[in-house]
C-alpha cells in the first residue's frame, strides 16, 4: 500500500467526519480537525493526525463531551472567563479569539482564563493568529502530570508549554512555542515502540532517579528542561493556567492520550497585548529592528521560521499521509 497525498481541505475533511461519526458535533470537529490539520502541516506531528485515534476514543467515552458547547463571560473590562465545559479545547480557544482582539482594542489589553479545557495542541498557532491582527500574545496551558518539583518524585507539573507571538513590519509574525520538559513525551513513547532505551537526562523512574528504560521513563516523570529552572517555570504555568483560572492541577488530571477516567479539566490562559497601546506607534518597527538583528546574525536564526516553510510546502504539495494512518482515521 503507498502513501496518498491529500490536500489541507481533505484532509480536515477527513479528520471532522471522524470524529462526527464518534461522537462529535459538527461545529466542535470542524474546529478540533482544523487544529490538527494546522499542526500536522507546521511539522508538530506530535499535536497533529497522531491525535485523532484518541480524541476519537475519548469522545466515545465520554472524556470529552463532542457536544460541548463552551461559555463566555466578561468578568472586568479587559478579562473573560471560559468554560469549555469538559469539550475539546479549540472551540474555547476559537470563542476567546473572537472576543479578545476588541477587548484589546479598547482597554490596551485583554485575558482570557479557559477551564474545564482539554489538550491544546500546538499553543504557537493561537498567538500567531492573534499576532496576524497587530496583536502580541501569550499563551500558558497546563497539561497532565509529568514534571515533578526539582529533588523530588511526584509529577506536580505538566510539560505546561508556553507560546509567544507579535507581529513584525513587513514580515510573518515571530512565534515561540516551547514546552517545558527537555524532550518531548513523545520521543520516549517513539522509543518504547522500538524497543530502544533512551539517552540518560531525558527522564526519571518513579524513585527519582536518572534511567535509559523508556518503561520507567513513563512511569516516572520527565526532566525538565533547565532543570531547577525548569520547574521553577512549570510551577509558575502551573499556577498561571490552572491555579488562576480555576481548571485541573496537574497532579489530578488525567490522560490526554487515552480513554480512561474522567475530563482532564486542564487549562488555558491567553494574554493579548496592543503594541501600540503600550509602545506607541513605533513599537511593531522596534521589534522588527531586534528580529532583523537575529535573522542577520551569522548562523542564527529566528525562532518558528522552519515551520513556515513545511507550512508553504503542505499548501502547494498537500500532506502526506501513509496508508495505514488513512485507514486507521477512516476506520473510526
Amino acid at each position: 500500500m503507498t502513501d496518498r497525498i491529500l490536500t489541507l481541505a481533505e484532509a480536515r475533511d477527513l479528520v471532522a467526519a471522524a470524529l462526527q461519526r464518534n461522537r462529535t458535533a459538527e461545529a466542535n470537529a470542524r474546529s478540533t480537525a482544523a487544529a490538527l490539520v494546522a499542526a500536522e502541516a507546521d511539522g508538530h506531528a506530535g499535536h497533529g493526525l497522531s491525535r485523532v485515534a484518541s480524541y476519537a476514543a475519548q469522545a466515545r467515552a465520554g472524556k470529552v463531551d463532542g457536544f460541548a458547547s463552551p461559555t463566555v463571560v466578561r468578568t472586568a473590562p479587559a478579562v473573560i472567563r471560559v468554560d469549555a465545559a469538559h469539550g475539546f479545547a479549540y472551540p474555547a480557544i476559537d470563542r476567546a479569539l473572537a472576543e479578545l482582539p476588541g477587548i484589546a482594542a479598547s482597554q490596551g489589553l485583554a485575558a482570557a482564563a479557559i477551564h474545564r479545557s482539554h489538550h491544546c495542541g500546538a499553543a504557537g498557532t493561537v498567538v500567531e493568529r492573534l499576532a496576524e491582527q497587530g496583536l502580541a500574545a501569550l499563551l500558558f496551558a497546563n497539561t497532565p502530570h509529568a514534571i515533578a518539583p526539582w529533588g523530588g518524585r511526584r509529577g506536580l507539573f505538566g510539560t505546561n508549554p508556553i507560546a509567544f507571538a507579535c507581529p513584525l513590519p513587513g514580515d510573518a509574525p515571530l512565534v515561540i512555542d516551547l514546552s517545558l520538559s527537555k524532550v518531548a513525551r513523545g520521543r520516549i513513547m517513539a522509543a518504547k515502540r522500538k524497543g530502544e532505551p533512551i539517552p540518560e537526562g531525558w527522564a526519571l523512574d518513579a524513585d527519582g532517579r536518572p534511567t535509559t528504560d523508556p518503561d520507567a521513563a513513563l512511569a516516572g516523570t520527565m526532566v525538565p528542561m533547565g532543570d531547577q529552572k525548569g520547574t521553577a517555570l512549570a510551577l509558575m504555568v502551573e499556577l498561571l493556567a490552572a491555579g488562576l483560572t480555576g481548571a485541573t492541577f496537574a497532579a489530578e488530571a488525567t490522560s490526554f492520550l487515552d480513554a480512561e477516567g474522567g475530563p482532564p479539566g486542564t487549562g488555558q490562559l491567553i494574554l493579548v497585548l496592543s503594541p501600540e497601546a503600550l509602545g506607541g506607534p513605533e513599537a511593531v518597527v522596534r521589534m522588527g529592528r531586534l528580529a532583523a538583528a537575529v535573522a542577520g546574525e551569522p548562523g542564527a536564526r529566528l525562532p518558528g521560521r522552519r515551520r513556515l516553510t513545511l507550512r508553504r510546502r503542505a499548501e502547494q504539495e498537500g500532506l502526506s499521509l501513509s496508508a495505514a494512518t488513512l485507514a486507521d482515521i477512516e476506520r473510526l
